[in-house]
């Protein structure tokens, strides 16, 4: 399932409505075409440091809860990347769990009789749109948060600092300035 072509700001959108998630759950599984991780990583070049974007896909499971959605799942992509210690091109794995409670917003809530419990530790719910739950927009959004800031090709090791009798040698030639420094004035 995929779509692309919805009124959403999204470059991946897959909208599901709520009224479309039967009582037994809805078990979803999306792949990402070549157009699609195009616009993904126009999105995602700047925040999250990738250069390329070979796969995305992600499988979710939707239940409903009254009038809430629980979402779980997994968003898998492979990502090209730059090593920070050789600046040398890299391809990174990304594997993001997703657990994820979707609700109405207050103005759309509707009295159900059912009470609901958050607990402290819980995060807030986040808002139903329109009655939809997107699933693309909701896989980039996962992409984002795993993908490793600072890669590291294997083995790749930044150099120990190399350090003589008066400290690391950076520090001796400031003091060195700071010394000169401090005797051309009278």
């Amino acid at each position: 399932m995929e779509k692309s072509d919805s009124p959403s700001n999204e470059p991946w959108s897959v909208p599901v409505s709520v009224d479309d998630i039967p009582a037994s759950g809805l078990h979803i599984e999306i792949d990402a075409t070549t157009a699609i991780r195009a616009q993904v990583l126009a999105l995602v070049a700047g925040l999250a440091s990738v250069r390329d974007l070979s796969k995305l896909s992600a499988v979710f499971d939707l239940t409903r809860r009254g009038a809430r959605v629980h979402v779980a799942g997994q968003v898998s992509a492979r990502v090209g990347q730059t090593c920070v210690v050789t600046l040398d091109p890299m391809e990174s794995d990304v594997e993001e769990t997703v657990d994820v409670l979707f609700a109405p917003t207050p103005a759309h809530d509707k009295p159900t009789g059912e009470e609901i419990e958050l607990k402290l530790e819980q995060e807030p719910p986040e808002p139903l749109v329109g009655g939809k739950v997107d699933l693309g927009a909701l896989a980039t959004e996962f992409l984002v948060l795993g993908v490793n800031p600072h890669p590291r090709k294997p083995g790749a090791e930044f150099g120990s600092l190399k350090v003589d009798d008066d400290g690391p040698r950076h520090f001796a030639a400031l003091e060195a300035l700071k010394k000169r420094l401090g005797s051309s004035k009278t």
